[in-house]
């Protein structure tokens, strides 16, 4: 298929016509990266236009892309969603990225941005995929960015870079930014409508035309704000609202002990207060999200931001915290952490979701395993050999009650946890860093509740 449409930007369609062109497959579609945000993101796009293309490095997801299959798990609706639009010829796959850059009027990025060890944004992939739609790009073509990336890269760096690659004049093409607000588990109807989506062009047609397309994607509002790097902001600035929130939460935690009271109650209670949203606290933060975003913004300013910097090192301190707080634990019960098998429960960063970027899990690891513990780990989401990696050994659940285990941490519960019979242990030290474990017959110490005075159970 070439395309078949000049686009939308500075079209001379009226806004209805170019409505019913985009639903009519008419302005075709490429999306870029087809991970567990991109994937959902070409799916809808598919159901709405007819008309998608998604690109990927991965072979395998391409090919079961274009088998009408899934790879994202645990992901509501998205198998039965893609199943649907692949079969009917809406989505297809490639490797191909410039091949689909040719067949695309409207390119949404959604790929990955990772950091350096240096705490560098690494734009290189997204930069990869913009030398892909330079050598697609036609006049009247809309470039998207759904993916995180730091302020000014729409202005900065995907136009010139489009424009001097394309040779195409920058009032010729739209850039617009389009925030990714969607949680794991909840992609669809986060996409669709849970949100307002928020848009930003660096241009007003390009604004115009990015809130005209996700007036179709989306039921709820489409809010159209300055300009592109005020979008960009947005969403860095909602992560950032998180991990500061998260850090107050976790610092009111760690003085838990000096305090002498439930720290979670009086969260709970201090939020019946409408002006009060204090978040829960925890064993880390983790995840490609919250733990990145605030050096998108630091890495790009000049001004100091001790406030955003000192949160992120209250909540990187927390994976030793809760390791700590074991070996103490551990001491009021006679014991020496030097000595014990401890099973670490839950290794990826959230419940039910296989990603292990940033989890909390590898610092409670390590500082385990420097405290001289022998540390075993349980993670129905991973593989072995993906658990191993984090320096643990990894044990299926079935197996774990065959553990002679002096104390287990549970820093991600998922709901497969439930089922662990706790009974068949004796006299373990526990350390809930969710809160979500109840009256289990042992020690328990929850991050920020402090010890549960509970009646130690034996078995013979």
């Amino acid at each position: 298929m070439t395309n078949q449409y000049t686009g939308l930007y500075n079209s001379e369609l009226p806004p209805e016509g170019q409505r019913q062109a985009l639903r009519d497959g008419a302005v075709p579609v490429t999306v870029y990266g087809l991970g567990k945000m991109g994937l959902p993101l070409a799916a809808v796009y598919a159901k709405t236009t007819g008309n998608v293309v998604g690109v990927d490095i991965d072979a395998d997801v391409v090919r079961m892309v274009n088998d009408g299959e899934c790879h994202v798990a645990k992901e509501p609706g998205l198998p039965e969603l893609v199943a649907e639009q692949a079969g009917r010829g809406a989505l297809r796959a490639t490797t191909d990225s410039v091949a689909a850059a040719k067949e695309g009027a409207i390119h949404v990025i959604i790929v990955p941005t990772p950091l350096t060890d240096d705490h560098e944004p690494d734009l290189a992939a997204f930069v990869a995929v913009l030398d892909s739609i330079a050598a697609g790009l036609a006049p009247g073509d809309m470039v998207v960015v759904e993916c995180t990336v730091p302020p000014k890269t729409s202005s900065e760096l995907v136009v010139p870079h489009l424009e001097a690659k394309s040779g195409i004049s920058r009032t010729e093409f739209g850039v617009a930014f389009c925030p990714e607000r969607t949680s794991s588990g909840r992609a669809l109807q986060d996409i669709t409508g849970s949100h307002p989506k928020i848009v930003g062009g660096v241009d007003t047609e390009s604004t115009r035309v990015a809130s005209l397309v996700y007036g179709e994607i989306t039921s709820n509002e489409v809010i159209a704000v300055s300009d592109a790097t005020t979008a960009e902001s947005v969403k860095l600035f909602e992560g950032l609202y998180r991990d500061v929130n998260i850090a107050l939460a976790n610092e009111l935690a760690r003085i838990r002990d000096d305090l002498g009271i439930d720290v979670t109650e009086a969260i709970h209670a201090a939020n019946t207060q409408p002006y009060c949203d204090i978040h829960a606290p925890g064993p880390g933060v983790g995840g490609h999200c919250i733990p990145w975003y605030p050096y998108f913004i630091t890495s790009r300013v000049t001004t100091d931001t001790p406030l955003i910097l000192t949160a992120r090192e209250v909540n990187d301190s927390m994976p030793a915290f809760t390791a700590d707080t074991l070996r103490t634990e551990l001491s009021h019960a006679g014991r020496d952490i030097e000595t014990a098998t401890v099973a670490v429960l839950g290794v990826t960063y959230r419940p039910g979701v296989a990603e292990t970027r940033a989890t909390p899990a590898a610092g409670v690891i390590d500082r385990l395993t420097e405290h001289g513990a022998t540390v075993l780990a349980v993670d129905p989401m991973l593989d072995d050999d993906v658990v191993a990696s984090f320096g643990a050994t990894p044990v299926s659940l079935a197996d774990l009650s065959a553990h002679d285990l002096d104390a287990a941490v549970v820093v991600t519960p998922h709901e497969e946890f439930d089922d662990i019979d706790w009974a068949a242990f004796d006299d373990l030290v526990v350390i809930d860093g969710r809160g979500t474990l109840g009256d289990i017959g042992h020690r328990v110490y929850t991050i920020g509740a402090g010890p549960r005075n509970t009646e130690v159970r034996h078995h013979d």
